[in-house]
């Protein structure tokens, strides 16, 4: 039975792929982000948004599946979704804030303006290889295949006043999440509407993630809890 193992702690992509009918295994991924991006600047030069949530994405599903915790070793065949989401407005990236006095000051340059919610998933086929397996390591191969792609929503910020923000950030929620908003939890009022994939607001995205799965042959059927 193939199962889908998380690399991510977010309680709302976990929530997200239970209401899709999908229990997931869940590790957690000890990958420094800014020094995952550093290098990847080093190397690559300055990344676009959308590549920069891809890179991260890659790294956590790639250290998830490297250091697969005792529990899970002997899970059965696993195939591993790392994600991660950055905000970006004029250019600019925005992770999850520093701090509440950094997150009000997001939410006062955010507030009655458009912005871009990139969530980057990559995914690794750890099945293991019947005898007649296509080679590992090709997009699309198969077993051993790893493959990833960005899923990017245009978000409209309502115009908040400096008392809605203090009220919203007070409650800790914005702390947690990259952007300092949600869509699916006590920010949904605060944003007037989404061009794109509501799910990948949340943090991960069904159809997009169903289609990276047919790429190594695996239907959203297969995964649904029994």
């Amino acid at each position: 039975m193939t199962r889908l193992l998380l690399a991510s702690a977010s309680p709302a992509r976990r929530a997200t792929l239970i209401a899709a009918g999908i229990e997931p295994l869940v590790a957690v991924s000890g990958v420094d982000e800014e020094a995952t991006l550093a290098a990847a600047r080093e190397r690559f030069g300055d990344l676009e948004p959308a590549d920069a949530v891809l890179v991260l994405a890659q790294a956590k599903a790639q250290d998830v599946a490297e250091n697969l915790p005792d529990e899970l070793a002997d899970a059965g065949d696993l195939v591993v979704v790392g994600c991660d989401s950055m905000l970006e407005i004029d250019g600019q990236i925005l992770g999850k804030p520093s701090d509440a006095d950094d997150a009000v000051a997001r939410w006062r340059a955010m507030r009655g303006r458009v912005g871009v919610l990139h969530t980057g998933h990559w995914l690794m086929d750890e099945r293991e290889a019947s005898a007649d397996a296509p080679a590992p390591g090709r997009l699309g191969a198969g077993h051993g295949a790893v493959l990833g792609a960005t899923s990017s929503t245009v978000v409209h910020f309502a115009d908040l006043s400096d008392a809605e923000i203090a009220a919203y950030v007070a409650t800790g929620e914005p702390l947690a999440v990259a952007g300092a908003f949600t869509i699916d939890g006590l920010g949904g009022p605060f944003v007037e509407r989404i061009e794109g994939d509501h799910h990948g607001v949340v943090g991960i995205s069904l159809p997009l993630l169903r289609s990276l799965l047919a790429e190594i042959d695996v239907t959203i059927p297969e995964l649904w809890a029994r």
